[in-house]
This record gives structure tokens, C-alpha cells and sequence, in this order.
């Protein structure tokens, strides 16, 4: 359970990362600090997919350990 604990709380944070991001890109006049901020945004949705494809994994493991 401990794997799927500390998945969950690497979620938590890119999310809240892709959060920060995003309002940083709204917040900013500077084009090149919006383009980067976007940027580093969608690097964490990338990072979020992983994260959840891992949990899922993670999870079914969990699982077929309890079915033996």
C-alpha cells in the first residue's frame, strides 16, 4: 500500500504544480515567461498521465496479490 500512497501523493503535487504553472502563465506580461510557463504546464500533464498509469498499475498489482 505504501507505493500506492506515495503515487498518490506524487499526483497531488504535479497537479498542484501544473496549477502553479498556469496561473504563473495568466499572471505574467513577459511572452517569454508565459511561453515557458505553458511549456513547463504541459510537460505536467505528461508527468500526471505517467503518474496515473503507474497508480493503475500499482493498484492491479495490488489485486492479484490479494487474489493468491
Amino acid at each position: 500500500m505504501t507505493v500506492q500512497s506515495d503515487l498518490k501523493k506524487a499526483l497531488a503535487a504535479a497537479e498542484s504544480a501544473k496549477g502553479s504553472y498556469a496561473t504563473f502563465a495568466q499572471a505574467t506580461d513577459d511572452n517569454t515567461a508565459k511561453q515557458m510557463f505553458e511549456q513547463m504546464s504541459s510537460d505536467m500533464d505528461r508527468h500526471i498521465s505517467q503518474l496515473n498509469s503507474r497508480l493503475g498499475v500499482a493498484a492491479q498489482n495490488t489485486l492479484n496479490q490479494q487474489e493468491q
